[in-house]
């Protein structure tokens, strides 16, 4: 009864404001570069072009909690878009789960709180049907609109975050630089000098917290940190950018583990709207660089928009960073990451 109930409630929740007309992994060097540019060869023109329909299982356990204990969970939810179309599945969660709306980035938020068990361990599982499209935003076929953003939309997007700066450290990059008058122009020779100054490495401390300031010292770290530095210096030029995350899913099987995130960022034109990097993946595949700026691979699912994400209801300890893997709380305190197991896995469906 609870899960129908709450199935009802989540399709219409999702269907809100988006519509329901239609229901890459992180590898340095790997040998799926020639079968990239294979496939991404055999495009077909316009924003849209391939799509590819996967289950996605958001799946975790909790564990090593005191019994009796208050727990909070925040999940992120994946909302329907002109990239994707989410359908949700019969879920498994412990206790009767609420939906929420974050008002910065119109996020959306599962939200539950249940009384830790005798055996200190709960068990979630929220799956998707997901059919994913191709973004080719950049495609000369495509006829070039008007497009505005609205003046608080342009004002979220052009601001810092607590660690993206828009001033000071990452603009020595640009010092010897003349930028281009021309939007689309500017945007790809920043694109050039994160990728030129940034090399996809998680080693030791520091990388994945999206830290401009680390970013710039360090010359290295994995999307986050590759993302943060370009919206870091395109915010600082006049350029709407906006950070995104999700997942990544995989060439190389037909189903699989997902082993953690995936995310890239978007820059406006008023010609074009919203326009895609994936700085980090063209990093990685360098022969898929040009691909990257203007284009994102249908291998991926969106979970959420932003940094300094205020979660709803409120959490007792301010913003996350960025939003994509379970927050949790026992007794007000934050759960130690290692009680968190991620057991995230991917199916493709036959489309």
């Amino acid at each position: 009864m609870l899960e129908n109930r709450l199935m009802l409630i989540w399709t219409l929740f999702l269907c809100l404001g988006t519509g329901c007309s239609d229901p890459p992994g992180e590898v340095r060097g790997s040998k799926l570069d020639a079968r990239r540019v294979a496939v991404f060869e055999a495009k077909t023109v316009g924003r849209d072009g391939r799509t590819r329909t996967f289950k996605f299982n958001y799946r975790f356990d909790v564990s090593g909690i005191k019994p009796g204990a208050a727990v909070r969970v925040w999940m992120p939810v994946p909302t329907s878009s002109a990239d994707q179309q989410i359908t949700p599945l019969p879920h498994q969660l412990p206790a009767e789960a609420t939906f929420h709306i974050e008002p910065k980035y119109d996020n959306r938020i599962l939200y539950l709180e249940a009384q830790a068990p005798d055996g200190g361990k709960l068990s979630f599982d929220v799956p998707y049907r997901v059919q994913r499209r191709e973004i080719l935003a950049l495609e000369s076929d495509i006829p070039s609109m008007d497009q505005q953003l609205a003046e608080n939309e342009r004002e979220v997007f052009l601001s810092a975050n607590a660690r993206v700066p828009i001033d000071g450290k990452p603009l020595e990059l640009l010092s010897d630089l003349e930028l281009s008058e021309d939007t689309r122009k500017r945007a790809k020779q920043l694109y050039e000098v994160v990728d030129r100054h940034v090399t996809y490495n998680k080693v030791g401390t520091g990388w994945g917290n999206g830290d401009v300031l680390w970013v710039c010292d360090s010359r290295t770290g994995n999307c986050t940190d590759f993302h943060s530095l370009f919206i870091s210096l395109a915010r600082s030029q006049g350029l709407p950018s906006r950070f995104e995350i999700g997942f990544p899913i995989p060439l190389d099987a037909s189903q699989g583990d997902i082993g953690g995130y995936h995310c890239w960022a978007f820059f406006f034109t008023e010609n074009r709207g919203w326009v895609p990097v994936d700085i980090s993946e063209a990093d990685k595949h360098p022969s898929m660089k040009e691909y990257y700026f203007g284009s994102l691979t249908p291998d991926r699912i969106a979970f959420s928009t932003g940094r300094d994400i205020d979660l709803m209801p409120k959490s007792n300890n301010g913003p996350l960073n960025y939003f994509i893997y379970p927050h949790v709380e026992v007794d007000g305190v934050p759960l130690p990451r290692k009680q968190i197991e991620l057991r995230f896995s991917y199916a493709n469906v036959a489309e």
